[in-house]
C-alpha cells in the first residue's frame, strides 16, 4: 500500500486514510490553517490529524455555546478524545467513597423501611405486653410499661437521625446521576455532530470518485465513437 506525507507533520500515512483539503469543512479548516499557517487547499493531511481537529472544533463551539467550561464538560471533551465511555454504572462510583457509618446507615434505613422490621418489631412489642400481663406474678415493666416506652422513645431517636442520614445520602446519589445523565446526553451530542462530520466527508470522497469514474467512461466512450467513425468513414 502506497504511503503519503502528511503537510501538517511531515510523517507518512496509508495512502487510504489521506484526506485533501477541499474535503475539509470549513470552521475545521479554519482551525487547521490557524495552527498552520502554510496549509491550504492544494495540501492534505491524515484523518487521524483531522480527528484531532475536530476535537478542537468541537471545543471551542461549545465554549461558545456554554461560556466557560465546567469540569463536567472538561471530562466529556476528555473522553471523548480518549475514545472512552461514560456509560458507566454511577453507583459502583459512589458506592467506592463511602465510610462504614454511611454505608451503616444505609442498611439501618433499609432495614428500619421494611415490613421484616414492621413484623418484627411488633412480635417484640406483643411478647414484651404478654410476658409482663400474663406469665409473670412480678413482672419487670408493669401496666403501662414505663420502660417499654423508655425504650422506644430512644429508639425513635436514633432511628430519626439514621434515616435522615440515608435521606441524604440519596439525594446525593440522585446528583450524581444528574451529573451522569447530564454528561453521557452531552457526549452522544457530541458524537452526532462528529458523525455528521464524517458522513460529509465520507459522501464528498465518494462523489468525488464518482466524478473521476463518470471523466474516464466519458473518454472511453469518446474512444469508442472515434473508432466507429474512422469504420464507417474511412
Amino acid at each position: 500500500m502506497e504511503n503519503f506525507k502528511s503537510d501538517i507533520s511531515g510523517k507518512e500515512f496509508p495512502e487510504n486514510l489521506k484526506v485533501h483539503a477541499g474535503q475539509i469543512k470549513s470552521g475545521i479548516l479554519q482551525k487547521i490553517k490557524e495552527a498552520n499557517p502554510g496549509f491550504n487547499e492544494t495540501c492534505s493531511l491524515s484523518l487521524s490529524e483531522l480527528n484531532e481537529y475536530r476535537n478542537r472544533y468541537i471545543q471551542s463551539s461549545l465554549e461558545l455555546e456554554v461560556g466557560t467550561l465546567s469540569q463536567l464538560e472538561k471530562e466529556v471533551l476528555e473522553a471523548l478524545h480518549k475514545n472512552k465511555l461514560i456509560s458507566d454504572d454511577v453507583n459502583e462510583t459512589i458506592d467506592e467513597t463511602l465510610t462504614y457509618g454511611q454505608r451503616l446507615a444505609d442498611k439501618i434505613a433499609s432495614f428500619g423501611g421494611s415490613w421484616t422490621f414492621i413484623i418484627f418489631f411488633f412480635c417484640i412489642l406483643f411478647s414484651w405486653i404478654s410476658l409482663n400481663l400474663y406469665f409473670f406474678r412480678r413482672p419487670f415493666d408493669p401496666f403501662p410499661f414505663i420502660l417499654l416506652n423508655l425504650i422506644l422513645s430512644c429508639l425513635a431517636a436514633l432511628q430519626a437521625p439514621v434515616i435522615m442520614m440515608s435521606q441524604n445520602r440519596q439525594e446525593e446519589k440522585d446528583r450524581e446521576r444528574s451529573k451522569h445523565d447530564y454528561q453521557v446526553n452531552l457526549k452522544a451530542e457530541l458524537e452526532i455532530r462528529m458523525l455528521h462530520e464524517k458522513m460529509d466527508h465520507l459522501i464528498l470522497h465518494q462523489q468525488q470518485r464518482l466524478f473521476e469514474i463518470q471523466k474516464i467512461q466519458i473518454e472511453m466512450l469518446s474512444e469508442i465513437t472515434k473508432q466507429l467513425d474512422s469504420k464507417v468513414n474511412p
